[in-house]
């Protein structure tokens, strides 16, 4: 082999040797640095004890979607919660309560459960004999008894003017049998639903709602979690849609720590920071 051939391979073999250390070092920092970030998760994660924060799993009500928790969301995130916002399928307490048992079959490890309206009905269902549900907040939400049902709930007390903003829609459901879909009027959403938020979001959230079947608001409960786990209460007290007064009736019977709020129904979305606080108080007590 001439002097010429034997310089280039001794060149191409350094420059080869030269990238397989270059590949290992950077290879070993790519492992280094994965396993600093998931310290820092859960550093994150964790409280001034070392403790590991439990995961908020937020349950939104009749109206509503997901979205509604956003302002919450971003607050439990910078203080290093996790969370999970269902999508509640609105069909009624244990079909909707069958569908998030099987999303805290998913999330691993310590849980609290935060229902919003009618959302509180599949909480208390959902969460009943679960050992890792360490809390339960409502948020102007309903605590039915077994054999209560929302609609009862609502009508044993005066101030709500929710009938008259509805809007029934009949549908046929997929055993071809007949039901409503009850919707609020777009028009009249914000006064009803959404009165201390402001027109724009307010308008975004009467075009999204997501409607509930009228049955899920009849059907009544069979057991009741907040019986056996601590609960919390944020009563709305310029609701229209669950008057103030159930909602204090309810709390005091589920003896949930409560706070109470000037605010609509839509307390997740104008009162983003108290929410917040009173999940994070319920996260504390948890641990």
């Amino acid at each position: 082999m001439s002097n010429v051939k034997r310089a280039s391979k001794r060149r191409i073999l350094t420059g080869v040797g030269a990238a397989v250390t270059a590949g290992i070092a950077v290879g070993a920092f790519a492992l280094v640095g994965t396993a600093t970030a998931t310290a820092t998760a859960d550093a994150d994660r964790s409280d001034s004890m070392g403790q590991v924060k439990p995961t908020v799993v937020l349950e939104h009500g009749a109206f509503a979607d997901a979205s509604s928790w956003n302002g919450v969301i971003a607050r439990l995130h910078a203080d290093g919660y996790p969370v999970v916002a269902a999508a509640n399928p609105l069909r009624g307490p244990h079909a909707d309560a069958t569908v998030l048992r099987s999303v805290l079959d998913h999330v691993k490890g310590p849980k609290i459960l935060v229902g919003h309206s009618y959302g509180g009905s599949v909480i208390s269902e959902a969460a009943a004999n679960d050992p890792e549900v360490k809390g339960l907040v409502y948020v102007a939400a309903f605590l039915p008894a077994p054999g209560e049902s929302a609609l009862e709930l609502t009508d044993n007390y005066p101030g709500s003017t929710l009938p008259d903003a509805l809007d029934p829609v009949p549908v046929t459901n997929p055993d071809g049998s007949k039901g409503t879909e009850l919707y609020i009027q777009q028009d009249k959403f914000r006064h009803q639903f959404a009165a201390d938020v402001s027109n724009a979001k307010a308008a975004l959230a009467a075009a999204g709602q997501r409607p509930i079947a009228q049955s899920a608001l009849e059907e009544k409960a069979t057991v009741a979690a907040w019986k056996t786990i601590p609960s919390w209460d944020i009563v709305t007290t310029q609701d229209l849609n669950i008057p103030a007064a159930a909602q204090r009736f309810m709390a005091k019977r589920a003896h949930a720590r409560t706070t109470e709020v000037a605010a609509s129904h839509s307390v997740a979305v104008s009162h983003p920071s108290v929410v917040t606080r009173v999940i994070e108080e319920a996260a504390r007590a948890a641990r």
